[in-house]
């Protein structure tokens, strides 16, 4: 990914936030783990409805 990175952000792959619905932009932290990435912030991390069991 970065390797094509050229200062165009436009380029950078997104996916929307399942809690608040923001889109997030791919960061160089997540590059190892960017399919396992789901929510925008700790804050809806936290948020975020837990399962029924």
């Amino acid at each position: 990914m970065s390797a094509n990175f050229k200062g165009n952000k436009s380029t950078l792959a997104t996916k929307l936030c399942p809690q608040c619905g923001k889109p997030m932009t791919w960061r160089k932290a997540w590059a190892n783990n960017w399919a396992a990435v789901k929510y925008c912030s700790e804050r809806c991390r936290r948020n975020a409805k837990t399962p029924a069991i």
